[in-house]
């Protein structure tokens, strides 16, 4: 499953535009209901975290034009990745006991560890992923 969308240009100090916070809680519900549909409810709340995370974090910080969403199931991990269309490496940070943001993917990285799994980039830095082992070792 593939969903590709168009981003609002970021202006500086703004957060998300309401149309890219919409297409956030798309991608949530997009992904909850697949999980369902393919008997895969008890991964929907941290895969429906790590989907928001990711997309979000292509949405703010990429400054690309669109953002391509993809979930695969296979070989006994589902496969969750985001294209941002813009190079550069996401950098898991420590944030600040106060602060309001930055634990986005030490959120993943946690998620993705707790389910047996992994997360990382390509190696052009276009696209960040996270693999799920499936319960129980579905194929």
């Amino acid at each position: 499953m593939s969903v590709s969308f168009k981003v609002s240009p970021r202006q500086a100090g703004n957060g998300l535009a309401e149309r890219d916070t919409r297409r956030v809680q798309m991608a949530r519900r997009v992904t909850a209901a697949r999980l369902r549909y393919c008997g895969l409810e008890s991964l929907v709340d941290d895969a429906t975290l790590i989907v928001s995370e990711l997309v979000t974090n292509a949405i703010q910080h990429s400054g690309g034009a669109r953002v391509t969403f993809t979930m695969t199931v296979r070989d006994g991990f589902l496969r969750i990745a985001v294209h941002d269309e813009m190079p550069g490496q996401p950098v898991v940070r420590n944030a600040d006991d106060n602060a309001e943001g930055g634990r986005g993917l030490f959120l993943v990285d946690c998620l993705a560890v707790a389910n047996g799994g992994t997360w990382g980039t390509s190696n052009d830095g276009t696209t960040t992923w996270c693999n799920l082992a499936l319960p129980g070792g579905q194929p």
